[in-house]
């Protein structure tokens, strides 16, 4: 009788982590780019140093070049403090506490990548710099001369106020302007249809037509064909009413969502307590919706304020205006540059604002569940 063998069952072990894992491609990377950040941040340094004009102004950029470079050597901050983290991973991996080292390893890791996000923004800028030193630094004397900015600044100034008062206008004529339409297209019943009708074709209409061409028409078109009233507007009020009529339809559309989104308990709540329709809007749902759409509002008034650069196609003297003029006689786009800067100084503002009301909205649903 022969013996059957049977073989012998073999223990599954689990599969030993990597001590470093990926760690270890991620902080090469960091190092590899923090020394590309530091070379090409000490060559702008130097470029800027040996290209600019003696003076304050060769001071002023000097130390902004440097303090770029200082910058870029903080970033190996990181890296080291990644490398310190993944010597501790492989020495708890050796030790098998495997949980201090995922720890380690995911602290190195981390590091790694915090490097190489500091080291982008600090690259732009020492990349732009270099831009603007091209061809014998022909990019920063056509477009960011200081005297030539200091010069113009002034006169733009004057000219600006047309753009803010064009902007608060029209803003102001949009929000009333907006809520018509947007009321006009919710409209209840049979009697309604055609006015919704209008109201539709109208925001198709000027969603789909550029604000310039719009302005060009009511600023030029209106006083050729000698319309009663229209035809006597100066171009800052060719420019309100043409901003108007454009943004109007966008606002409606934000209007109409807010509305839409009130819900529809209130409404039949309202009606069921007798209110009209109207009285219904009135009261109930246009406040709510009002609140729910004001970011997105502020979205619009921003690129209305910036569009307000386009009237200078009807005459009007705002501040792109008087930098072209600018420009044009001296040759350098430095005043166009003012303008530019002016509009980032009252944009980036509201923006930031908008993004905290949108934050604030955000938490207010979040603790609603």
């Amino acid at each position: 009788m022969t013996t059957r063998l049977e073989p012998a069952v073999q223990p599954v072990r689990a599969a030993r982590p990597a001590p470093a894992g990926h760690a270890n491609a991620v902080l090469v990377a960091a190092l590899l780019l923090s020394m590309l950040t530091i070379g090409i941040a000490a060559w702008a340094a130097w470029l800027t140093i040996e290209v600019a004009e003696a003076g304050p102004w060769r001071i002023v950029l000097g130390a902004a070049t440097i303090g770029v470079v200082v910058l870029a050597v903080l970033t190996l901050v990181p890296v080291a403090r990644g490398f310190r983290e993944r010597g501790r991973c492989l020495r708890a991996f050796a030790a098998d506490d495997v949980v201090v080292g995922r720890a380690a390893r995911y602290r190195a890791t981390h590091a790694g990548w915090l490097a190489m996000g500091y080291c982008l923004p600090v690259l732009v800028i020492a990349v732009f710099t270099l831009f603007l030193l091209a061809n014998d630094h022909a990019v920063q004397s056509t477009f960011f001369d200081t005297a030539f900015m200091a010069q113009s600044l002034g006169d733009i100034l004057v000219a600006f106020w047309q753009n803010v008062q064009i902007a608060v206008l029209a803003e102001a004529f949009v929000l009333v302007w907006g809520l018509v339409i947007a009321l006009a297209r919710l409209l209840p019943g049979d009697a309604g249809r055609p006015i919704r009708w209008l109201a539709t074709v109208y925001v198709d209409t000027f969603r789909a037509i550029p604000s310039i061409i719009v302005i060009y028409l009511v600023g030029f078109g209106l006083p050729l064909a000698q319309v009663p009233f229209f035809s006597d507007l100066s171009p800052l009020w060719a420019a309100v009413l043409a901003l108007t009529l454009t943004y109007g339809a966008y606002v409606a559309e934000v209007y109409r969502s807010g509305i839409d989104g009130v819900h529809w308990s209130q409404v039949a709540a309202s009606r069921s307590l007798g209110l009209s329709y109207g009285k219904t809007m009135r009261f109930v749902v246009v406040p709510q919706a009002v609140r729910r759409v004001t970011p997105p509002l502020l979205n619009d008034f921003i690129g209305l304020q910036k569009d307000t650069a386009l009237v200078t196609v009807i005459g009007t003297v705002d501040a792109f205006t008087q930098a072209k003029i600018y420009s044009s006689n001296y040759f350098n786009l430095s005043s166009v540059t003012v303008v530019a800067i002016l509009f980032i100084i009252i944009t980036i503002p509201q923006t930031r604002f908008v993004d905290r009301l949108l934050e604030r909205d955000a938490r207010k649903q979040r603790a609603k569940g």
